[in-house]
């Protein structure tokens, strides 16, 4: 009874509000417009990589701790942080790395967890629910790096605490390098031509605190905040050399989609997705990103003069800044292509998995469940190859969909049960069909996650190399924390 009166409550609350045309976003601050005057530049997380990378060893120490940020000038508020105040240091391995990790929890009386967002590697080392890091103990997983050249991140998966953990700055970027990265003549000098950068939103405060305080709309479609963040800072400038700069993009929000373009309207070229390389760069001018997808773009401002200012921007919102500054930057080159993928064979799948999202607020689900640590949904063979269809039911007959215009598309209306981007542990799939037809140029490498927008249908076709027990579930994490996730085991 109790869920019936809260789904009645929110049918009606949403009715309402699109009825009268009300945006789920808070206003600004005063004190966020006025900070507007003193922005300061981006901040580069610090780089951890092997010391002797010719021995194929490479052992990292991160420590999730309690700390303070001034998001707001004199202000400090409480967040999260590895191995610093907020968000970690970008963590770097090469592809046939033994890597061993040793995580050490710092929060006080709260456990936590480690998932390598995009690493295949076995269920055991996932670090999802079932690798609970109790307070003051140290988790130390040992995995082989056995994939291509990528950018993929880490960040909790605490059963039920997940999106209240990366809100708070529980988050990080992890580069896989490897003979194909090598060999490209691609901007790859870190913080020089080569950028990582991790876009949030937050819901800012008068005295600049993010509290993790979730109303209805909140539960029903995801925190929204009213301010950007970018490496942690709210609309900063990042000084580029003229020349072509690359950018490792994340969306680590925990619920906004993000449609990026350059103010100029100027053009620039993917050349990675989730998984790594794209076969070849993608010219445009426009990018969706949904909760938890990266893109890897290159953006040439060689023929920009010193001191001229390009903005990056969300549908008319700025997010930052580049200031072309007086160096040129490497000679670097866009590549006509960047390397080959093997294409997964239809014909060589033995199993189709349907995968329905549906409901909303505390009755979000997948195929009618709700998450259950003592319950395996689906029994996958390892090494196996499938098709997993996955559906977002929409309930969207109000409030229209996305409609197709060009690689990315155009974001259209959130609907009553809105957007849901579905992930796969321990996989890199590849995308065979959205709504019925070929995939965008952009979504034809490596994905883990993808975006499906109400009452949109995608086919992904995997192999499951890596045994354990697995997460599949919705990114927007106030969805996953009320049990939009369902597990599945990869066995002989």
């Amino acid at each position: 009874m109790k869920n019936k009166k809260w789904l009645v409550m929110m049918m009606v609350a949403t009715v309402v509000a699109f009825s009268f045309g009300i945006v789920y976003k808070k206003a600004p601050t005063n004190q966020f417009l006025g900070i507007m005057n003193g922005r300061e530049p981006l901040p580069i997380p610090p780089l951890l990589e092997d010391k002797n990378p010719a021995s194929g060893q490479a052992t990292f120490h991160l420590q999730a701790q309690k700390s303070t940020t001034s998001f707001l000038k004199g202000m400090e508020t409480e967040t999260y942080g590895y191995n610093g105040n907020y968000l970690g240091p970008v963590i770097k391995v090469r592809k046939g790395d033994q890597v061993s990790m040793k995580v050490k929890n710092e929060l006080g009386d709260e456990q936590t967890t480690v998932h390598w967002h995009g690493l295949e590697v076995p269920g055991d080392a996932d670090g999802g629910p079932h690798q609970p890091i109790n307070p003051g103990e140290v988790w130390s997983p040992q995995f082989t790096i056995d994939q291509q050249a990528a950018t993929i991140w880490y960040h909790p998966h605490q059963l039920h605490k997940t999106g209240e953990q990366v809100y708070k700055g529980l988050a990080g970027l992890f580069y896989i390098e490897d003979e194909v990265s090598d060999r490209l003549n691609i901007p790859k000098d870190y913080g020089k031509n080569d950028f990582p950068i991790v876009i949030q939103d937050k819901q800012l405060t008068d005295n600049g605190d993010i509290p993790y305080q979730l109303d209805m709309m909140d539960l029903m479609h995801g925190i929204q905040g009213n301010t950007i963040l970018v490496n942690g800072a709210i609309d900063p400038y990042l000084e580029v050399p003229k020349g072509k700069v690359r950018l490792r993009l994340l969306n680590g929000s925990n619920a906004r989609i993000y449609k990026f373009t350059l103010n100029d309207d100027r053009p620039f070229w993917q050349i990675g997705s989730d998984g790594g390389f794209l076969e070849k760069p993608v010219k445009m001018n426009k990018i969706i990103l949904g909760p938890a997808e990266r893109a890897e773009i290159i953006v040439d401002f060689g023929n920009d003069k010193v001191g001229q200012t390009i903005d990056l921007v969300d549908q008319e919102k700025n997010v930052m800044s580049f200031v072309v500054k007086d160096e040129v930057a490497k000679k670097t080159e866009i590549p006509s292509k960047l390397t080959d993928i093997e294409r997964i064979d239809p014909a060589d799948v033995t199993t189709t998995r349907s995968f329905t999202l549906q409901g909303m607020g505390p009755m979000v689900n997948i195929n009618g469940k709700q998450m259950d640590m003592n319950r395996i949904d689906e029994e996958v063979p390892f090494d196996g190859t499938e098709i997993w269809e996955i559906k977002n039911s929409g309930m969207n007959h109000m409030m229209g969909r996305r409609e197709m215009n060009g690689p990315n598309g155009m974001m259209g209306g959130r609907g009553m049960s809105g957007p849901h981007p579905f992930h796969i542990h321990g996989v890199q799939f590849q995308v065979l069909e959205r709504n019925g037809t070929v995939p965008p140029a952009n979504e034809q490498g490596w994905k883990d996650t993808v975006l499906l927008f109400p009452n949109e249908e995608v086919k992904v076709i995997a192999q499951f190399k890596q045994k354990g027990t697995f997460m599949y579930h919705c990114h927007i994490l106030e969805h996953e924390d009320a049990g939009m996730m369902g597990q599945f085991q990869v066995s002989d």
